[in-house]
């Protein structure tokens, strides 16, 4: 007998909340020191003043929480940018987002002298909010508005000349080609928890903008011409949900760098789990990004101690085979 939508639903949530429960145990007691997870549960609850206890709590408790925050972020910002644009292979890349933040970055150690994390945060959060407002302001002329055609031509368009600008700077302002490597790579690691109270407004102003149009984005998955018959007002769906994305992204980009393919792959995970209806994709986009990322960055730190592959790189290693399979099954909706 084939089991009820809602109870297969809240299956599938309550397992990724386990899930994401042990990612983040997982986080907090494997590196290059391996701690018990009677200790980390300890350093956690009762303090301590034990080489284990500082580890945890001054290390990996702000690297979790930035890989949580950072995870659901760009998962939540794929997911609604893929139902804006109508566009499956959209992520946060597609609107120029993630350039327009490593152009903030570029800015920030080639011209002001800032050569602190915590002070990239607002460059990268600027570059990508003036992306997102250049794209929208090229698609959004002529006849049709803001379609999603011309939304990823103008994506496409403004990511390119980005490019263009960082490597020009970076080719004249050689001494900051290092400094702006170790953060174009994307790597939860060095990361402090004065970024974590940087970014979380802005995580939480995300999450709400983004679920405000989850019904919106039902109806335009639809067409734009069976949306307006439900009564949704597609422009403000597209911008509101525009700002929900580019907030997050900005967000998460500008604390750990432009971390690959979790916008990509994760909203096609949790379509293929819950279905289309938005308001359990987006929950579910948000349990199954921190998972993906946390195990990504946590197996980066130990395949090939004592160095680390930043979390960028494995998120790809990791998430491309499901992707594969997902496509091959067909799971993935048209």
């Amino acid at each position: 007998m084939e089991i009820p939508v809602a109870r297969r639903r809240t299956a599938w949530t309550a397992a990724a909340v386990l899930a994401l429960l042990l990612a983040v145990l997982f986080s907090l007691a494997v590196g290059a020191r391996t701690i018990a997870p009677s200790a980390v549960i300890d350093a956690l609850l009762h303090g301590g003043q034990s080489d284990a206890a500082q580890v945890v709590r001054q290390m990996r408790v702000p690297r979790t929480l930035i890989g949580l925050m950072v995870g659901a972020s760009l998962a939540l910002a794929g997911t609604v940018l893929q139902g804006i644009t109508r566009n499956p292979i959209a992520d946060p890349g597609i609107l120029g987002i993630s350039q327009g933040a490593s152009v903030g970055v570029v800015l920030a150690i080639a011209f002001a002298g800032i050569h602190t994390l915590s002070g990239y945060v607002w460059f990268a959060f600027g570059g990508a909010a003036a992306a997102s407002v250049a794209v929208y302001a090229i698609a959004s002329r002529g006849r049709g508005g803001a379609t999603p055609v011309k939304l990823a031509l103008g994506g496409a368009a403004i990511n390119a000349l980005l490019v263009s600008v960082t490597q020009g700077v970076l080719t004249t302002k050689a001494s900051a080609l290092d400094e702006f490597r170790f953060w174009q790579i994307g790597s939860l690691g060095g990361r402090d928890s004065e970024i974590v109270g940087q970014i979380w407004p802005f995580l939480l102003v995300g999450v709400v903008l983004v679920l405000c149009v989850a019904r919106g984005l039902d109806a335009l998955a639809l067409g734009e011409d069976v949306a307006k018959g439900l009564g949704q007002n597609v422009a403000v769906v597209r911008i509101v949900g525009g700002i929900g994305a580019t907030v997050l992204t900005g967000a998460g980009v500008a604390a750990a760098g432009p971390i690959a393919f979790i916008g990509l792959a994760v909203p096609h995970i949790a379509r293929a789990v819950v279905g289309n209806d938005h308001r359990w994709v987006l929950p579910m986009a948000a349990l199954i990004g921190p998972v993906m990322l946390l195990v990504a960055d946590t197996v980066g730190r130990v395949v090939f101690p004592p160095s680390e592959v930043p979390a960028g790189v494995m998120t790809a290693l990791i998430g491309v085979p499901f992707l594969v399979t997902l496509v091959r099954r067909k799971a993935v909706p048209a």
